[in-house]
């Protein structure tokens, strides 16, 4: 990561809030990290941690979408690695809202994207969470 970047060292700082318990510190650094980007990129990084510290379904939804339209204008190699959390992310507020049509597509446009995953835990969940939204939503046959 780097660090010389504003937004990036916002967004670190606020995911060490969020490990240490502090969920309204790292919402306060996520939310300077997003009024600081400066372009598509720093914008994504930024909505993809302020999703993460939304209540709301309809919330975490906007966020994410916010994110990955912002990953689709950076249109590089950057924002590829986001792509999986965010359908994600996605799919898990369709899923709340009641929707599992949109929640189904979303984790199949996440399952699309799992190729740019690094082996390794953050992967692993990212799959894990990829598949168990399939089966939830598909039933037993799917």
């Amino acid at each position: 990561m780097d660090l010389d970047n504003l937004v990036l060292r916002l967004c670190q700082d606020g995911m060490r809030a969020e490990a240490e318990g502090r969920p309204a510190d790292a919402r306060a650094l996520f939310r300077r990290a997003w009024e600081a980007s400066g372009d598509d990129y720093e914008a994504c990084v930024a909505a993809h941690y302020l999703a993460r510290q939304q209540d709301d379904p309809g919330e975490v939804l906007w966020w994410n979408q916010e994110a990955l339209a912002r990953a689709d204008k950076a249109g590089d190699e950057r924002v590829a690695g986001f792509y999986p959390s965010l359908h994600v992310g996605v799919g898990l507020a369709y899923e709340r809202l009641g929707d599992p049509g949109r929640a189904r597509e979303a984790f199949g446009r996440a399952r699309e994207h799992v190729d740019v995953l690094a082996p390794g835990e953050y992967g692993d969940l990212l799959r894990a969470a990829i598949t168990d939204g399939l089966a939830r939503l598909n039933g037993p046959q799917g």
